[in-house]
């Protein structure tokens, strides 16, 4: 289980770099359609600071396996954070990334929860726990 769970951790990780790097530079402008009109903050800023909090915990995901469930964590709670953005690109209406329908949009939302498992999951949060008795006290 170990390896899987660490297979996880280090793809997410990954990914999440890669879309951190993505948010500032080519994708910048298509990740504005997934700040809500509501938000108090403005669209590049928000778009730019979750980009370097993508960055950060990808590295820390790969980077920091002793500290795997803390930031399996915290990224669980990101992705619930931003998930309100992929809610009001559906409800808006908002084109990008090839989420050009509502059905898209839609679709888009049940992904969401894949990522907060799999967070939950590479972190150690999910999946069989050792039983009390074969862990070495000490």
């Amino acid at each position: 289980m170990s390896t899987v769970r660490d297979l996880v951790r280090i793809a997410l990780g990954g990914m999440m770099v890669g879309a951190g790097i993505s948010h500032l530079t080519f994708a910048r402008e298509e990740f504005h359609a997934q700040v809500p009109t509501w938000f108090p903050v403005d669209e590049d800023v928000t778009v730019l600071a979750s980009g370097g909090v993508e960055i950060a915990l990808g590295a820390a995901f790969v980077g920091l396996p002793r500290h795997r469930r803390t930031i399996g964590a915290l990224l669980a709670a990101f992705f619930v954070a931003i998930f309100p953005g992929n809610i009001a690109q559906y409800v808006e209406h908002r084109d990008a990334f090839g989420l050009d329908s509502d059905g898209k949009r839609l679709l888009r939302l049940f992904f969401q929860p894949v990522l907060i498992a799999a967070a939950l999951f590479g972190g150690g949060h999910l999946g069989r726990r050792r039983s009390s008795g074969s862990r070495i006290r000490g």
